[in-house]
């Protein structure tokens, strides 16, 4: 089901996509669509309530999970969608950290929008981008710095004139 029924049939609206910029706009209204699919926000209320299953905020999301999901498609559509405020608290692990966290509700949105959006900007990230990516992360980045590092002659522990001090060349 489209947004707006019998786009594609529409002469006027086929003329208007024929340019680029008609092109991008068609684009987003079938990616808004895939956003607000109700298959993409029932993929996405499985990814937000995994590893919180059992939380309360959960709980009574899932206690009436079709509805929610029906409620919150309608609002994404009709553009009247608004955000809840976020809680704040404080975990005490190896350090002392403030902690944000969305409504689940918005959590569902937010990984709605999430996977649909992540191809299209993934392809325009260069080779060595890592943070938040499926794959990568702080690990494969330092190894990849250090396989570069390597591949470099360094001025000043080769031969050839240069001052011989390892103590200035920082460990990775």
């Amino acid at each position: 089901m489209h947004l707006y029924p019998g786009i594609v049939q529409d002469e006027e609206v086929r003329s208007f996509c024929s340019g680029l910029m008609g092109a991008i706009i068609f684009c987003h209204i079938l990616m808004f669509e895939k956003i607000c699919s109700f298959e993409n926000l029932f993929s996405a209320y499985l990814r937000s309530r995994k590893g919180k299953r059992y939380r309360k905020e959960v709980l009574e999301f899932s206690y009436n999970l079709e509805g929610n999901l029906i409620d919150l498609r309608e609002e994404l559509l009709s553009q009247k969608y608004v955000h809840g405020d976020y809680r704040d608290f404080i975990i005490y692990d190896s350090k002392k950290r403030r902690i944000t966290v969305a409504p689940f509700r918005d959590r569902v949105v937010h990984n709605a929008l999430h996977k649909i959006i992540e191809p299209v900007f993934e392809k325009g990230f260069i080779y060595d981008s890592y943070a938040c990516l499926k794959g990568k992360g702080t690990h494969k980045a330092i190894k990849r710095l250090e396989n570069f590092l390597k591949s470099v002659p360094n001025p000043l522990t080769s031969r050839g004139g240069g001052v011989k001090c390892k103590d200035l060349l920082f460990k990775v």
